[in-house]
C-alpha cells in the first residue's frame, strides 16, 4: 500500500464516519428525528419529517459507503450534494467563517470539496471498490465529475422542488430609523 493510499484511506475514514455520526446525530440526537424535522422545517424544507429521515439516513449510508471505499464516486456524491443543500439553508446568510455551531458555511464547503478530491483520487487499495475491481472504472476525472454532477444535480433537484424559505420580513419603521442611524 503507497502513501497515497494511507491518505486516501484516512481521510475516507475520517470523513465518512464524521458524515455517519452527523446522520446518527440527526436521527437519534437529543431532539430526536422530531427535533430535527422541526429544525428542517423552519429552514423551508417541507415537510420537515421528511428531509429528516432523507438527510439522516443518506448520512449514514454514504458516510459508511465512503468509509469503506464502497461506490465511492456516488457515495461522495452524496455527500456533496448534502452539504450543498446544508450550505444553501443553514449557513450561507451567515458568511463563510463558523464562529458559533450554524454559522458559516466554510465546514460544509470543506467536506464537500474533500469528497469531491477523494472521488477523483479514486477509493485507494484497501476499499471495496478495489476489491471488487470497480475501482480502475470509477476514479480519476470521471470519478470527480460523478461526484460533483451528482452533487450539484441531486441538490438542486432537492431544493427546487422542496426549499420554501419564509420570506424576509418587512422593515418596521423602527428598524429602518435605526438603520438610518447606523449609517
Amino acid at each position: 500500500m503507497t502513501a497515497a493510499d494511507t491518505a486516501d484511506l484516512v481521510l475516507r475514514i475520517v470523513v465518512g464516519l464524521t458524515i455517519v455520526a452527523h446522520g446518527y446525530n440527526h436521527i437519534f440526537g437529543p431532539g430526536g428525528i422530531n427535533g430535527t424535522a422541526g429544525w428542517f422545517a423552519s429552514m423551508g424544507l417541507k415537510p420537515g419529517i421528511v428531509h429528516a429521515w432523507a438527510s439522516g439516513l443518506m448520512e449514514l449510508a454514504a458516510g459508511a459507503g465512503l468509509a469503506a471505499g464502497f461506490l465511492t464516486p456516488f457515495s461522495a456524491g452524496a455527500i456533496v450534494g448534502i452539504m450543498i443543500v446544508a450550505g444553501m439553508t443553514a449557513h450561507r446568510k451567515n458568511g463563510f467563517f463558523i464562529f458559533k455551531p450554524g454559522q458559516g458555511y466554510e465546514y460544509v464547503l470543506m467536506i464537500a470539496v474533500v469528497c469531491a478530491a477523494i472521488a477523483t483520487f479514486g477509493p485507494g487499495y484497501a476499499s471495496i471498490d478495489h476489491l471488487a475491481t470497480i475501482d480502475d472504472n470509477l476514479d480519476g476525472w470521471l470519478g470527480g465529475l460523478i461526484a460533483v454532477a451528482m452533487g450539484v444535480l441531486g441538490s438542486a433537484a432537492l431544493l427546487g422542488s422542496s426549499w420554501r424559505p419564509e420570506p424576509p420580513k418587512p422593515a418596521t419603521p423602527a428598524t429602518q430609523e435605526a438603520t438610518t442611524q447606523d449609517a
